[in-house]
């Protein structure tokens, strides 16, 4: 997966804004005001912090080397991962929709009604 068809997976969902509240290089993906993409495009390799569930987190950690904690996040919650290390772009992006369904599914339901997601 290219860094531009990561941006482009990211902003696909409905409410998904691209903001840079750390530093210009360092791109977040948010619904709703919250995060659940964090990724620093130009970066080789190219990696991704993505929000998961955390049995599933532990999992994926022992199934793949190319996932690990998530890098200066909650490690228990957070997992980063490296997008260019053999992981099938399916999915990489299964684990983006996923961690936009879990950010989605922990916001007040008038929101996620607003955004098609009963």
């Amino acid at each position: 997966m290219t860094p531009e068809a990561l941006r482009t997976f990211c902003l696909s969902f409905n409410g998904a804004v691209e903001e840079f509240p750390f530093t210009p290089e360092t791109s977040v993906f948010k619904v709703a005001g919250k995060m659940f993409a964090l990724t620093a495009l130009d970066a080789r390799p190219l990696t991704v912090n993505l929000k998961c569930e955390p049995e599933i987190a532990v999992r994926l950690r022992a199934a793949h080397p190319q996932i690990v904690p998530g890098w200066h996040m909650n490690k228990r919650h957070w997992n980063t991962v490296s997008v260019a290390a053999g992981l099938p772009d399916r999915q990489v992006r299964e684990l983006i929709e996923d961690s936009y369904d879990l950010v989605v599914a922990g916001l007040p339901r008038a929101e996620r009604l607003r955004l098609d997601r009963p």
